[in-house]
């Protein structure tokens, strides 16, 4: 057998990459790993989009590491402090040696016989392919694809005369002064973007098909400045982790239960923040209950200010066509006009950063599987998948992974195994249920490319950070796994 460039590599270098890293050289120290990204800078996310405004739309206490807490005053963080804390973090920890640049995997093979991993690695400074061999491997990639955005299917978007721009590749030379721009979409993006644009553009309107659940988070709540004050600053820290961790809890127990009751309260909540000349209907009436989408977060109230201001407006509707500079909607004789269109309408869901997987040079058919615990593929041997939660802060889910991962490791070199895999017990009968559990058009248009988990045992989705955090550190770590 050829030698091994490393006993574990991980895919990605974003937050994912560098908490499972993190995870394996504290509980892993006997292996050795290495992080492959193809970007020229660590960050995922907070290095990939531009786009004006960026931030994060989940709390930094609970978005943040475990290990390394967020101690910001700001409970809602743009993405320049956000780049900044993962720098720190991977430097502190001396992760950042351990991250090759410019490096693209774009393919992954099992050999079953020798027991290791054959990787196709693109360098983004040498001519042609490399391989590169492992044990084990962790698609940290995140669950959309960073080279292609998701583009909306607009009747003569296409033959727009104006400037169509897509927030994941935002451009440096685009000016929106004295410009009329309208954001095309409802998710947290569109309500990132419309604070900063509507303070550039001459008129800036939201469009959008359906309406979302916007709630304001205060930045800087009273509590977190009191514990700031009297306690040391990683029990203060700590504390507002377990806040931020318990409240949103708290809220999504009492929407799923009072789906009515939370509705009317959340409907209320925006009615307050709006001027009079806009309506909660149609704007902020959305048809699905709390939660069955993302529930998206403004810090003080910023989306709602936006419309404060006599240049921003909102409509919903359907668009019937994109011509020249108009947008014709359905069932609306007045067209709107715009100099730039925005479309914020969701990213193009991607599992394991596009690596083309196979075992002993047969492709696997991954929308066909199942997922063990949220984390290892059916039929896939010495690999993880980190997948965070929707319905969260991701990275409470992805830690979840991580901590399940080094379980599993350990376990193997305890043992002497040479590999794991994720099989579904001959007979057993469950109902297949989607890995992300949510209504948007984004994620139902792409749930013919994910995984699938199960209605039963180690294969139902992750779903409550307690049950799994208890599953990942206690659980069974043999049940639906066969070591070999």
């Amino acid at each position: 057998m050829e030698t091994l460039d490393f006993d574990i590599i991980i895919i990605g270098a974003g937050i994912s990459g560098i908490n499972t890293a993190y995870r394996i050289q504290t509980e892993c120290p006997q292996h050795t790993y290495t992080i492959l990204e193809q970007k020229e800078e660590l960050g995922g996310t907070w290095s990939l989009f531009k786009y004006p405004g960026i931030r994060s739309d989940s709390d930094l206490y609970t978005f943040g590491f475990e290990w390394n807490r967020w101690d910001k005053p700001e409970a809602i963080a743009e993405a320049g402090l956000i780049l900044k804390y993962l720098k720190s973090s991977a430097e502190k920890y001396g992760i950042d040696r351990r991250i090759q640049y410019g490096k693209t995997v774009v393919a992954a093979d099992w050999e079953t016989r020798d027991k290791v991993w054959s990787l196709r690695v693109q360098d983004k400074d040498a001519d042609g392919e490399s391989v590169m061999r492992c044990k084990f491997v962790v698609f940290a990639t995140g669950y959309y694809d960073y080279n292609t955005p998701l583009n909306a299917q607009i009747p003569g978007l296409g033959n727009f005369k104006g400037r169509l721009v897509h927030p994941q590749f935002w451009p440096n030379d685009l000016e929106l002064q004295d410009k009329k721009v309208v954001i095309i979409g409802s998710g947290a993006t569109a309500i990132t973007l419309l604070p900063s644009i509507s303070k550039q553009a001459s008129e800036t309107v939201l469009l959008q098909r359906s309406p979302s659940y916007v709630l304001s988070q205060p930045q800087r709540g009273k509590l977190g400045g009191f514990l700031r004050a009297v306690l040391p600053a990683s029990w203060a820290s700590l504390l507002m982790r377990w806040k931020f961790i318990l409240m949103p809890w708290i809220l999504l127990q009492y929407c799923r239960i009072f789906p009515r009751r939370s509705r009317d309260m959340l409907r209320s909540l925006s009615a307050r923040l709006l001027p009079p000349r806009i309506s909660i209907d149609p704007h902020f009436s959305p048809r699905y209950n709390p939660f069955d989408q993302r529930l998206c977060l403004c810090p003080d109230g910023d989306f709602y200010a936006a419309f404060h201001a006599p240049g921003t407006s909102i409509v919903t509707g359907e668009i019937q066509e994109v011509e020249g500079s108009a947008i014709k909607l359905k069932n609306v004789e007045e067209s709107l006009q715009a100099d730039v269109i925005i479309s914020a309408t969701g990213l193009r869901l991607n599992v394991a950063g596009g690596v083309k997987i196979s075992v002993d040079q047969v492709a696997l058919d991954i929308p066909s599987k199942r997922v063990w615990k949220g984390t290892l593929i059916e039929d896939l041997p010495n690999a993880s998948l980190v997948i965070g939660y929707t319905t969260a802060s991701w990275t409470l889910g992805a830690d979840c992974a991580a901590k399940v991962t080094t379980r599993v490791l350990n376990r193997m070199h305890r043992k002497g195994f040479a590999s794991v895999t994720a099989r579904v017990p001959k007979g057993l009968k469950m109902e297949e249920v989607p890995i992300i559990n949510l209504s948007s058009t984004y994620v139902v248009k792409a749930i013919d490319r994910l995984p699938r988990a199960g209605s039963t045992g180690p294969w139902q989705p992750r779903v409550s950070y307690f049950k799994d955090y208890w599953r990942s550190q206690y659980g069974s770590i043999q049940t639906g796994l066969e070591y070999d």
